[in-house]
């Protein structure tokens, strides 16, 4: 068994759409980035990524790389799957936490999961996401950034 960690920061922007976990939340700003931004995906890639030993998004999906403006990240967590499935390994089971002061994420939970799970093949149960706020405290209690932390188990086929 393997693990692996990730972390991903986005600047949030007022008019932008924001998208976490892989569905759209209904809110008045959004995280501002290369690809859609969703920092929760970006988190869970790196995490598995690192895992496998296959290096971090930047190197897979580059923001230099015009194949990636707006690209839905969803697409990125696929492809990263399927990287993972190439040196025999499979997902046991992911934790994320998400920093933000709002909106509040519980009522969107087992969407971000079913989403998820769909996406990676795997069991909702395997899934947890958990968020917290910062206090008020630093760029995520201003509300000007929203930060995510995930971890992975991977487990040989």
């Amino acid at each position: 068994m393997r693990v692996g960690f990730g972390f991903d920061v986005h600047q949030m922007e007022e008019g932008r759409d924001f998208w976490l976990g892989g569905i759209l939340l209904p809110h008045s700003k959004g995280a501002k980035g290369h690809s859609d931004a969703d920092v929760m995906i970006h988190a869970i890639c790196d995490a598995l990524l690192g895992a496998a030993n296959l290096g971090d998004i930047g190197k897979h999906f580059p923001d230099t790389s015009a194949d990636f403006k707006n690209i839905d990240s969803k697409i990125l967590l696929q492809r990263v799957c399927l990287l993972i499935d190439l040196k025999s390994f499979r997902i046991g089971n992911i934790d994320v936490t998400l920093c933000l002061e709002k909106p509040k994420i519980a009522p969107y939970i087992p969407q971000m999961q079913s989403t998820l799970a769909k996406v990676m093949q795997i069991n909702e149960d395997d899934i947890s996401i958990k968020a917290t706020t910062n206090e008020k405290l630093g760029f995520i209690g201003r509300e000007e950034g929203v930060c995510c932390y995930a971890v992975v188990l991977l487990l040989r086929k």
